[in-house]
């Protein structure tokens, strides 16, 4: 059995929200199973790390929940947020203007390193 699940977030729009919420809603039920989750966001989803961006965005059309509502309930229940150096500069995205539940910046390497061990499931959005 798989025990743990790397996501890449990297051909979503963060324009059209309603597919935005199933990747950390899928995050946080992975580690409710005790998964080791991480997500690394890549190109424009680096937007969804800037401070203020994910709370006006909402994946249903009933307007309940904020996509930053999901991305907070995945990294409560232990999923980490990575983001490629590369998209961070391009979207000016700093220590000063992330949310603070970035937890690092991790390039390519470290996403294929993970998505390469036994016993690991891939998902990419």
């Amino acid at each position: 059995m798989a025990h743990k699940v790397v996501i890449m977030l990297l051909n979503l729009n963060p324009d059209a929200p309603a597919a935005l919420g199933a990747p950390f809603f899928q995050a946080t039920v992975a580690a409710a199973m005790d998964m080791e989750v991480e997500i690394y966001f890549a190109a424009r989803t680096t937007r969804l790390l800037l401070k203020g961006w994910a709370e006006d965005i909402y994946p249903g059309e009933a307007r309940e929940k904020s996509l930053y509502s999901f991305m907070q309930d995945a990294h409560q229940a232990g999923v980490k947020f990575y983001v490629c150096a590369g998209a961070a500069a391009e979207h000016q995205l700093t220590e000063d203007n992330a949310i603070p539940e970035l937890d690092g910046v991790r390039g390519g390497a470290a996403f294929i390193g993970a998505a390469a061990e036994e016993g690991v499931i891939t998902l990419t959005y």
